[in-house]
């Protein structure tokens, strides 16, 4: 009997431990959606752009850390380099131009754009 009451006792007393855990994990799983549907990082990952740049050296193109240093993080430097993004260009950095990326949302350029100046140290 007294051991009846004490498996009672220890199993009312764990079962809010359960149901918290339960809830971190709802928390991180919301969390963990919502940065990586805004990620620069993660979009240009997915896109043509690791054929002509790398982080840190040049390749065809610039490096994502040389744009970092030419232009200052500010909006409209985000707007210009969606819209080179966006629409390709020339003349820059050399002679190779760079395709458009017509299909590309513009929101989803300027997110790109964002990641790629926050690289400036």
């Amino acid at each position: 009997m007294k051991r009846n009451f004490l498996l009672i006792g220890l199993a009312i007393i764990s079962l809010p431990s359960f149901t918290s855990i339960e809830s971190d994990k709802k928390y991180i799983k919301r969390t963990t959606i919502i940065v990586q549907s805004n990620d620069g990082e993660k979009l240009i990952a997915k896109s043509d752009c690791i054929g002509c740049h790398k982080l840190d050296k040049k390749l065809i193109g610039p490096s994502y850390v040389d744009i970092a240093k030419k232009y200052a993080n500010n909006s409209k430097n985000v707007d210009y380099l969606a819209g080179k993004i966006v629409k390709g260009g020339s003349g820059v950095w050399g002679s190779m131009p760079m395709s458009a990326h017509a299909s590309l949302k513009k929101e989803d350029a300027k997110s790109m754009a964002k990641y790629i100046l926050a690289l400036k140290k």
